[in-house]
């Protein structure tokens, strides 16, 4: 587990995190910095956006907000800043609930979102994000692969009903070979998340 190093914060870029003696520049949405304290432990979901001339390391709060990051990328005219944005103005719970929802003036909060890129995040996310349940979802019963459960409960977390994604990400298991190493979780995740992306 990385621990927040020296640095100060600027906007939204904890300048340096600390993880096993080596710095590394994390951009972050405020309310995740707000939970890391100088010199403590803590746990981010990174991911690694690569660009001809930079390697942009982004960090969250959990998976399931990495996750929405990915997705809201996928919508033409969002890049990872705009994404980051997206997830700083609005909570998942209240973003997946105005995407499945159709609510645009929602999502033009976010600042440099307009009408028209609104719209067209409704209409290409809408059905992979469901809005967020009053309850916790019930249980997935278990296939018996070690990952299995894992990766399903992170796709109900992500909005999606149990079933679609019970069934997502057994094609994924089938398809990589249930002990290959494309069986790993974050790469189920993906696979199944590209399934659901194309029903």
């Amino acid at each position: 587990m990385p621990s927040a190093a020296g640095g100060e914060r600027a906007g939204n870029l904890l300048e340096r995190l600390e993880v096993g003696g080596v710095g590394l520049a994390v951009v972050a949405a405020p309310g995740t910095l707000a939970g890391l304290r100088r010199g403590e432990q803590a746990r981010l979901a990174t991911t690694l956006v690569v660009r001809e001339d930079s390697l942009t390391l982004f960090g969250f709060a959990d998976d399931a907000q990495r996750e929405l990051f990915g997705l809201l990328q996928s919508v033409a005219g969002i890049g990872p800043r705009m994404a980051l944005a997206t997830l700083a103005v609005l909570s998942p719970d209240v973003l997946t609930t105005a995407l499945h929802t159709g609510d645009v003036k929602t999502l033009c909060r976010v600042p440099g979102i307009g009408q028209k890129v609104a719209q067209r995040m409704v209409l290409e996310l809408k059905d992979k994000v469901l809005a967020a349940p009053a309850v916790a979802p019930p249980p997935v019963a278990g296939s018996g692969h070690p990952r299995r459960d894992e990766v399903v409960e992170a796709l109900v977390g992500l909005g999606f009903t149990a079933r679609p994604a019970e069934a997502a990400v057994d094609a994924a298991l089938q398809a990589a070979g249930e002990d290959g190493p494309g069986a790993d979780s974050a790469t189920l995740l993906r696979a199944a998340l590209t399934t659901l992306g194309r029903r």
